[in-house]
């Protein structure tokens, strides 16, 4: 039995009736990590020791006749992005190479009371900022199903951990797509939830607005666990949602009969690789057979998606990286004087991806142009945000492609931003809405997976989940796994 490829459900099945113990678990999905990660590079910082420690205590909480919960003792890593107590944060920068965290995100805080198992920090695309994980500061991610090839971004070290089995869940962070994007790529389950719905405190800021943290497993139902863990109020996180979190694990139900999805033609257009349009226009056919209803719809505003974020999030970003300077913490580079001190800084600390994006913004929010690009952004947003609002007085959900191509291969976009901004044409209209979506595997294209977008009105992530699971309940996507030569 590998356990490394166990799902966590699974995994905490097998644990609550003492099949095996947390430490053998740990054990061995740290052996995988030094068989395997040689080639995936999915990881920034271990902590195996740590785990370990984490893991003996859950054994010997549960030899009391203590039952610490169903994810207690599975083994789990976390985006980079994300502050660690003790254990450097680096978000992909050599701004933050060397930086370490005084306190715990809350979802951190969250999945330590729940007996989290924590292996590691994951790779990612610098302060989050990109679509393939090629933009780390320290060294490219692979993606598991072809090591030529990207995982995705910016949580590309987090989904390739997972589909690799070196870790059974880990958490990213989704901006534009981020966590949705490389799930495809992957092939794994990635979920944005509604922004609101998880606390964003001690989320490394990108841009504000926009952020949101979110599970990434290898099926819906340990998605629905990890979700009930991380979500809920905040008084730490002022756009925390005071609502109540319903038990996403008790919404997973194969019947889907009756439900009406719609399905928006402008996910489909120029860009689209056809055997990717065909895979995802089986799985919803498939949800048709299944007794959904299936229609097409329009969201029109949707071509104005793209360039209305990419205002916004670098907008956001220059305010928010206004921080790193050189003086209260992470690199500083002497200078002459605080000028040149800044400077030499920012210019050493940042890669090219985050200063093309702080200068961006810097420049939308410049005196003269604000009103021209950066609040004109804003209105575009509020008509996505209707169109969204539009589809939802007709249909339950709405289904799309997650990418418009498979994972394309490592350099293939590199030296063309904008090409690069284009992987994440069907994920960012839901973060410029504040909707949560969920990619899982529906199919495979040139030998490689593909994923299907479902998005749900706002906190409304328990039907998203009813027909995730309804889907792989029916197909066996989920179950395929990457074939990688042990070191």
């Amino acid at each position: 039995m590998d356990l490394h490829y166990l799902t966590a459900h699974e995994l905490g099945d097998l644990l609550q009736r003492r099949e095996v113990s947390a430490v053998e678990v740990t054990e061995a999905i740290v052996d995988r990590i030094e068989a395997v990660d040689g080639q995936v590079q999915a990881y920034l910082t271990r902590t195996a020791e740590q785990a370990l420690a984490q893991a003996k205590a859950i054994d010997a909480a549960r030899a009391r006749g203590e039952e610490p919960g169903p994810l207690a003792g599975v083994p789990m890593a976390l985006k980079d992005n994300l502050c660690t107590e003790g254990i450097r944060t680096t978000c992909a920068s050599r701004m933050l190479a060397d930086w370490v965290p005084p306190y715990d995100a809350a979802v951190v805080q969250r999945l330590k009371a729940a007996g989290a198992v924590m292996l590691g920090k994951l790779n990612m695309d610098e302060f989050a900022m990109g679509s393939s994980t090629e933009n780390s500061g320290f060294f490219p991610t692979r993606n598991p199903w072809d090591l030529e090839r990207v995982p995705g971004g910016s949580s590309g070290g987090s989904v390739a951990a997972v589909a690799a089995g070196e870790a059974c869940y880990a958490l990213g962070s989704d901006t534009g797509g981020s966590i949705r994007q490389p799930a495809s790529f992957c092939g794994v389950v990635g979920m944005k939830p509604t922004y609101g719905r998880v606390s964003r405190y001690g989320l490394v800021a990108f841009a504000s607005s926009l952020d949101q943290i979110g599970p990434i497993t290898r099926d819906v139902t340990d998605c629905a666990l990890v979700m009930g863990v991380i979500a809920g109020h905040d008084p730490c996180d002022s756009t925390s949602a005071e609502l109540p979190v319903p038990d996403y694990r008790a919404a997973l139900k194969p019947e889907i009969k009756g439900l009406k999805i719609g399905v928006p033609r402008e996910y489909f257009g120029a860009g689209m690789e056809p055997e990717v349009e065909t895979v995802v226009r089986r799985a919803i056919a498939r949800l048709e057979e299944m007794g959904a209803i299936c229609e097409e719809t329009s969201l029109p505003h949707t071509e104005f998606a793209l360039p209305a974020y990419y205002l916004v999030a670098p907008a956001e970003a220059s305010s928010n990286l206004a921080r790193y300077d050189g003086v209260g913490y992470g690199l500083r580079v002497p200078g002459k004087d605080i000028i040149e001190m800044y400077m030499n800084t920012r210019s050493q600390g940042f890669g090219p991806e985050v200063k093309r994006r702080i200068m961006l913004g810097t420049y939308a929010l410049s005196s003269g142009y604000y009103d021209a690009y950066y609040l004109k952004a804003l209105k575009v947003r509020t008509l996505i945000r209707r169109d969204f609002e539009a589809a939802f007085a007709k249909y339950d959900l709405l289904a799309t492609p997650t990418s418009p191509t498979v994972a394309f291969r490592l350099g293939e976009k590199a030296g063309d931003p904008l090409a690069m901004y284009l992987s994440d044409l069907c994920t960012i209209p839901i973060n410029m809405a504040g909707l949560p979506a969920l990619s899982l595997p529906c199919g495979f294209s040139q030998g490689l997976p593909v994923g299907l977008q479902l998005i749900g009105k706002a906190f409304d992530e328990a039907t998203l989940l009813r027909v995730a699971y309804a889907f792989e309940q029916a197909t066996e996507y989920h179950r395929r796994r990457p074939e990688l030569g042990v070191a």
